[in-house]
Parts: structure tokens; C-alpha cells; sequence
């Protein structure tokens, strides 16, 4: 018999984006994990520049991007990618279950 863990037997995990830029005046996380909504996950910016966001999610496979002052941006430090539908690429982000 094959068993479905429900939605609150699913370990969900911590996972941290982060994005160096210190001229950007504002910073969006998008991907599959929020649907692609620009305004689900604001990043803030540190005193060096940087530009944090925590995310809670599942294990599975996802595929995100950055907005920058309005301009869709590749993940600079992953260079795991995939051709999106537009001609150009999305990151790819794998979270592993907990052991």
C-alpha cells in the first residue's frame, strides 16, 4: 500500500537566497515556490550591499530569479540553469529532506 505524507508530515526546510548588489534600490524573489509573484518575497539589503531572503519550502526541485530594480536576473553564485519558455534561463535550486 502506498502512503501520501500529508502537507504537516512533510519537513519542510530552510533555504537562504541571497544576492550581491549594492547599486539596486529593489530586490524580488521569484519562482516556482511562490507562483512567480514578484511581491510574495521582498529581499532586504544589508549595510555591504547585499540582499537576503529566507525562504521555508519543501524538499523538491525549483526553478527562481531575481527582480532588480525591475529587471528579471539570473542568480549570479548558481550555476545550475534551465531554458525557460522566454529564451533565457532560470536558476535551478535542489532542497534535500532531512536525514
Amino acid at each position: 500500500m502506498v502512503r501520501i505524507k500529508t502537507r504537516q508530515e512533510i519537513k519542510r526546510r530552510k533555504v537562504i537566497f541571497s544576492l550581491e548588489n549594492a547599486d539596486a534600490n529593489e530586490v524580488f524573489l521569484i519562482g516556482d515556490f511562490n507562483k512567480w509573484n514578484p511581491k510574495s518575497h521582498p529581499m532586504k539589503s544589508d549595510e555591504n550591499g547585499a540582499w537576503v531572503r529566507n525562504v521555508i519550502i519543501p524538499p523538491g526541485e525549483y526553478e527562481y530569479k531575481f527582480i532588480v530594480d525591475g529587471q528579471w536576473k539570473e542568480d549570479p553564485q548558481n550555476e545550475q540553469l534551465s531554458l525557460n519558455c522566454f529564451g533565457t534561463y532560470n536558476n535551478i535550486i535542489n532542497v534535500t529532506a532531512k536525514k
